[in-house]
Parts: C-alpha cells; sequence; structure tokens
C-alpha cells in the first residue's frame, strides 16, 4: 500500500503597494485646497530610551504618541547618516546637530569634512568612555503594506550590528536585495554599564516572488530615484546653511549700547536625521 503523503503550504495575504490601495471616500480634488503650501513628509518612528521594547510610532496627537511590539513591512531604500551634537546635548530634542552628515560620508557644520577622517567619529573620542562623539546611524524607509509613504526608523550605533549581520545573512548571502523579501522588526532590551537600552531584531517573514516581486522591484526603483534626489538636495542645504554660518561668525557685529555690546552669531542648521536615545558607555 502506497503511503500518501500529503504537503501544506502556507498562504499569505499579497502586500499592497501605494496605489494599489483600495480607493478612499475621498478624491484629490477634495485634497487639493488643504494640500496648498503643505510639504508632504516621512513619518519618523522612535526607538525610546530606557530599554522600553516597543516603537514610539506618531500619532494623531503628538502629546500621545503610539505604541506598537513589532513592524512589518519592506526596507525599500536605507542609507549611513552621521551627527554631530555638543557633549551633553546628545539627547535633547531642541538642540539641532553641529554638524551632520546624510551618507555617513561627508558632513557640513562644526568641524565638517571627511567622516572618516574626522576625529570626532573615531572611538574614544567622548570624554567619559570608549564610544564616538558622533552618532553613527542608518536610516531605514519601511514601507507597510497598504500605506501610502513609508515608514523612516533611524537605528542608533547599537542596532547597527544587528541590521548588518541581518543584511548578510539574509540577502547578500543569497545574492538578493533587501527589497526582496517581507521583514519584520522588532525591540529587546539590554542592559550595559547600567544602561538599559533597546536593540532592534530583525526577521526575514517571507521572500516575493514572481509577479508581486517585480511590482515591488518596480516601486523600489522610482522610489530611490526620487529618494536619493531628496538626499542629494538636503546636502546641499546642509553645505548652504554651515557656509552662510561660517560667513556669519567671521564677521560678527558688535553693536554697542550704553557701553555694552551684543553680538550675532550663528544660526544653526535644521535637524534632517538623528533619534535620540541612552547608549551605554
Amino acid at each position: 500500500m502506497n503511503a500518501i503523503t500529503t504537503t501544506t503550504q502556507q498562504t499569505y495575504a499579497p502586500f499592497v503597494l501605494p496605489g494599489a490601495a483600495p480607493e478612499s471616500n475621498f478624491t484629490d480634488v477634495d485634497l487639493m485646497d488643504d494640500m496648498d503650501g503643505v510639504t508632504p513628509s516621512f513619518q519618523r518612528v522612535k526607538i525610546p530610551g530606557g530599554g522600553v521594547p516597543q516603537f514610539e510610532m506618531p500619532g494623531e496627537d503628538p502629546e500621545h504618541p503610539v505604541f506598537e511590539q513589532k513592524l512589518e513591512g519592506i526596507i525599500v531604500f536605507n542609507h549611513l547618516t552621521n551627527a554631530y551634537w555638543p557633549e551633553g546635548s546628545e539627547y535633547d530634542d531642541d538642540v539641532p546637530p553641529l554638524c551632520q552628515s546624510t551618507d555617513g560620508k561627508l558632513g557640513y557644520g562644526t568641524p565638517g569634512g571627511a567622516c572618516a577622517a574626522c576625529a570626532l567619529n573615531a572611538f574614544g573620542s567622548v570624554s567619559n568612555g570608549k564610544g564616538k562623539a558622533c552618532k553613527n546611524m542608518r536610516s531605514l524607509y519601511l514601507l507597510r503594506s497598504g500605506d501610502m509613504m513609508p515608514l523612516i526608523l533611524n537605528l542608533p550605533p547599537t542596532s547597527l550590528k544587528p541590521y548588518n549581520d541581518f543584511v548578510n545573512a539574509a540577502f547578500l548571502y543569497r545574492r538578493r536585495p533587501v527589497f526582496g523579501s517581507l521583514v519584520e522588526i522588532t525591540l529587546k532590551r539590554k542592559s550595559s554599564n547600567g544602561f538599559d537600552y533597546s536593540v532592534a531584531v530583525f526577521r526575514k517573514v517571507r521572500d516575493f516572488e514572481g509577479d508581486e516581486l517585480k511590482q515591488v522591484a518596480d516601486y523600489v526603483k522610482t522610489f530611490r530615484e526620487q529618494a536619493k534626489l531628496g538626499l542629494e538636495q538636503r546636502a546641499e542645504m546642509n553645505k548652504s546653511a554651515a557656509q552662510e554660518n561660517a560667513q556669519i561668525e567671521a564677521g560678527a557685529i558688535n553693536i554697542p549700547d550704553n557701553e555694552a555690546h551684543f553680538e550675532i552669531g550663528a544660526a544653526t542648521a535644521p535637524v534632517l536625521n538623528g533619534e535620540r536615545e541612552s547608549l551605554p558607555a
């Protein structure tokens, strides 16, 4: 008697790309007046400090964020980014970085220049530990099924190695691009030198194949072209702001007033990257 073997094939819901989502009750015409002068922006996901194993999600009420235990989606784009804050102000949301880089290679501000040769980007450059004064990060653009735009998740230094190990094992060793699979990201609490912090944990959910993979690849190609152009424009803004600040500092104007004076100092560049998190020494 021949044994009958059966195999169970797991089925997944198809990933819904922008433009393929169900129609809403409102049209572009309905939104036209409201969108006049408003620049669409990516929503940013935060990794909270203190080892909280949940992502802080943007919500309708900024004073009451939403927390989620996991993120699932496609990493449609990612890039390195560096930012340097004055020591002691690294975790102050109201203090912009003195120097920042949108590619992890060239920084604008103080001190500015090539990141690889910068003394602040070397281990031991902090006054109270072995770490770097400049914060190395990686920005992930994560598109969730049914969303119209990707979320941005800035990985802190403590999550860079887990991401690197995951990409090597799940993608590069298989000669597969990162966008070729659906991924899940969670947080794990760790402690070091009395500090609690959260580290990102990555898992491959499934690979895209056939027509679904082609549709994902077509979307990613267009998105990456636009994202890279946007980064170039932001780098030029940083460069212009740094040059303007340098000119102001070099030609500060002192105006006497009742035998006293005040100095017009440098303006600071806007914060473009960098989520702050307490890190181990």
